[in-house]
């Protein structure tokens, strides 16, 4: 019997892409590289993870543009203090009926704020991405309809551009500009799920790096990872869920979006990635290495 495996990265911003980075590299270090996924599955950070994994460059040299400053990429920085982001979200969420129309109000907020233009964005994100080709291979970016809140998910079958998807898949709301694709707009995916680990319903074997802590609050729009981790495992999956660790929370400090922290956070996911190797070791089949 065929045994399917996906792989699971969730948004965390410009940190969160750096020790997403460093636990693969750190896995793969220990043996227990997981790029032999059938699905991978990218959420915010998490999308642009999953296209530079996909680019073909080795996982080393991905690190590399992680740590190097020659090689990052030309991030925006901003700042953002998440207690007041939360608070702010609140009141933009505040007498909706459900979690649907929390993200149409997000979208409608999102799309009268102040930000930067979004072509600036876009060459940012552009800047993160080794290739602008799509991988060929079975992947999933996850973005939201500013207008609907309907979920969207842009796959190389999708006929939108990589740049496109992954840009919209990171743009946080309130922070940098819903992003155009054929006459809609799109934010964050995010917005709907930070890991939206269900899209891996149907795979025998799971992994989902999570890049906030295990503890964080759960967005009232998007149901807690535990209830679909069970769900999950409920039809049979095999999971395992990896947050950072008290030394790569440390590393990645309070702003995720804070672009300076690259080189500490990746370093330390590296270091999480080579302590959790035996948890995944024999996860997902057909493994890479760095």
């Amino acid at each position: 019997m065929t045994v399917r495996s996906a792989l699971v990265l969730g948004g965390g911003g410009v940190a969160g892409i750096a020790w997403e980075t460093g636990v693969l590299v750190g896995l793969a270090d220990a043996g227990a590289g997981v790029l032999g996924a059938d699905l991978i599955v990218g959420t915010s950070a998490g999308s642009a993870v999953t296209a530079q994994v996909g680019s073909g460059l080795p996982l080393e040299e991905l690190f590399r543009r992680q740590v190097d400053p020659a090689l990052q990429a030309r991030e925006i920085p901003a700042e953002l203090d998440l207690p007041a982001y939360a608070s702010t979200i609140a009141e933009v969420m505040a007498g909706a009926e459900d979690a649907l129309e929390m993200r149409r109000r997000i979208g409608a907020w999102a799309r009268e704020a102040r930000t930067v233009p979004e072509k600036e964005r876009r060459e940012a994100i552009a800047s993160r991405l080794p290739s602008f080709d799509w991988p060929e291979r079975p992947i999933a970016i996850v973005a939201v309809d500013a207008e609907t809140g309907e979920r969207r998910i842009f796959d190389p079958a999708s006929g939108v551009g990589l740049v496109d998807a992954v840009a919209a898949s990171c743009a946080v709301p309130g922070i940098w500009p819903p992003v155009s694709i054929d006459g809609r707009k799109y934010v964050d995916g995010g917005a709907h799920s930070n890991e939206n680990a269900d899209l891996a319903l149907g795979y025998d074997r799971v992994l989902i790096l999570s890049p906030v802590p295990a503890d964080a609050p759960v967005p009232p729009w998007g149901g807690p990872l535990d209830e679909v981790v069970e769900q999950l495992r409920g039809r049979g999956s095999t999971v395992t869920v990896i947050h950072p660790d008290e030394a790569s929370l440390a590393a990645m400090g309070p702003n995720p979006l804070d672009p300076s922290v690259r080189d500490a956070a990746a370093h330390a996911g590296r270091a999480q990635g080579r302590h959790e190797a035996d948890a995944v070791r024999h996860l997902i089949p057909g493994s890479g290495s760095a």
